[in-house]
């Protein structure tokens, strides 16, 4: 298609604009790089910290709780060994009651004190009757009915009274015996009472290192929780920021990069007028590429990566 006389210098023109343009290399650095990558937020930094932070961190707790498991198993190892000396208390109780049950408290030695009681009081009312017969024999009745009567009186109130003091003697040593048998299953009961009552002890010990146990699994727990309510919100807040630095550098890149291609487009379109003109078609409008909105692709990913670092910690 020739061009008409009056476009002739406009389409030089053009040529040489369009010689220049497309002959020099266009500078991508300005649009692409790192440099519009967004970094990560200091939020997020902190997020990521607390999130190594907290692995392992349910360690301490469970040492602890362990470590209390382990006392409220001994506590209660305790507790049956005590239950297992009620039976011996009670049995010795039970052997302190009865009718027999003074007789493992009577003195050995009892039996023999009595023998040299009664021997010397024998000796003594021995004595007495040659006391009698001394009297009888220097009033002139020895052998007489007085003298008789005499030592029959006499000898019945020694049989009596031998028997009262030999009957006193045993009551006394009854009475103390009996008495050390009710002692000593006072004492059994006491001791009972007192197993009993380090047995309950041990008992309640061992359920409050149970309790220990579970807060100490209940703090773990909250620790963790917690730890992961802050990372979330550490997480969020950064990427929000993030997303926002990142929507800031893409619109520079964005604005770079219109810039590079302008004279591109001016071309294209100046082309296109002077096609146009001659009375030919024109060719397609040169156009930018579409880019994706960034601060919602951004901001997206950041959110994800926040709710993230929550569940690990749940």
């Amino acid at each position: 298609m020739a061009i008409p006389d009056f476009l002739e210098d406009t389409v030089k023109d053009y040529s040489k604009q369009a010689t220049a343009a497309y002959s020099t290399p266009i500078n991508t650095d300005t649009f692409t790089g790192r440099q519009f990558v967004a970094g990560q937020d200091p939020m997020q930094t902190q997020a990521a910290n607390l999130a190594t932070q907290g692995v392992g961190s349910y360690s301490p707790y469970l040492s602890a709780a362990q470590t209390a498991q382990t006392s409220g198993a001994g506590a209660l190892g305790n507790a049956a060994t005590a239950i297992g000396g009620l039976g011996a208390f009670q049995n010795a109780a039970g052997a302190s009651t009865g009718a027999n049950a003074y007789q493992p408290f009577m003195s050995p030695y009892q039996t023999d004190v009595i023998n040299a009681t009664m021997t010397e009081y024998d000796k003594s009312r021995g004595q007495g009757q040659q006391d009698i017969r001394d009297a009888a024999v220097n009033s002139g009745n020895f052998g007489g009915g007085r003298e008789g009567a005499m030592m029959g009186q006499y000898n019945a109130d020694s049989l009596v009274n031998r028997g009262a003091l030999q009957n006193q003697m045993l009551q006394q040593g009854f009475t103390q015996a009996q008495g050390a048998a009710n002692q000593n299953f006072g004492n059994q009961q006491n001791l009972f009472a007192m197993q009993n009552q380090q047995n309950l002890s041990n008992q309640g010990l061992a359920g409050a290192y149970g309790n220990q146990m579970n807060q100490q699994f209940g703090m773990s727990d909250f620790n963790r929780q917690g730890m992961g309510q802050d990372i979330n919100a550490l997480g969020s807040l950064g990427a929000i920021n993030q997303s926002y630095d990142q929507a800031l550098l893409s619109a520079d890149q964005k604005q770079a990069q219109t810039g590079a291609y302008e004279p591109y487009g001016r071309l294209n379109q100046y082309g296109n007028s002077l096609t146009g003109l001659s009375g030919g078609m024109a060719s397609q409008q040169f156009q930018d590429q579409p880019q994706a909105d960034p601060y919602g692709t951004a901001l997206g990913t950041a959110m994800g990566l926040g709710g993230l670092y929550a569940k690990m910690f749940k």
